[in-house]
């Protein structure tokens, strides 16, 4: 996304071990938008970078109607269960972006886009994870908007950038008041 906005930046890895920390967060009884939050600040906090750099961490996580969170499905099994329980109801995906400078946070922005799954049928989703699931099986629910997993859907309320993975406009207007970019 950055790339196709015109936005110039270096990929570095984020050492983190997500899941600990994830699952940490979640035991100490944070909400699904607060663990989105967190997790995205850790990663940007733990990337090696210069005491100048603007390092940007980004998280999503997917919340049912119950409050329960859902996770990548580890295996085709659990897309289908994931799926299963997802259809007939509405869900919210949560997208954090944070800034990091010199281990400080100068910038944060979490946009929730509400989703509301149509009723599935069996033979629908075994056909959509026969032609999808290498490409959704590291995506949170079980599905990309950008692809076939737009079928999936009867409503969608927020941002198309949101439920892709970043708050990309606001970062955008951050990254333009700071003179990262033209305004």
């Amino acid at each position: 996304m950055l790339t196709n906005a015109g936005v110039p930046f270096e990929a570095v890895d984020a050492p983190l071990d997500e899941e600990t920390a994830k699952a940490g967060l979640v035991a100490a009884g944070f909400a699904p938008r607060e663990v989105a939050e967190m997790l995205a600040e850790q990663k940007a906090k733990s990337a090696e970078a210069g005491p100048d750099d603007l390092v940007i961490g980004a998280d999503q996580v997917l919340e049912l109607d119950d409050g329960t969170m859902l996770s990548k499905p580890g295996s085709r099994d659990e897309a289908v269960a994931q799926l299963r329980r997802m259809s007939g109801a509405a869900h919210w995906l949560h997208s954090v972006a944070i800034v990091i400078q010199g281990g400080d946070r100068l910038w944060g922005e979490t946009e929730s886009v509400a989703m509301r799954v149509r009723p599935l049928g069996h033979d629908f989703i075994e056909a959509y994870l026969d032609a999808e699931y290498e490409a959704i099986r590291w995506s949170v629910g079980g599905y990309r908007m950008e692809g076939a997993g737009a079928q999936l859907f009867e409503a969608v309320e927020g941002s198309h950038f949101a439920i892709l993975g970043l708050p990309l406009l606001p970062l955008l207007a951050f990254l333009r008041e700071r003179g990262i970019l033209a305004s």
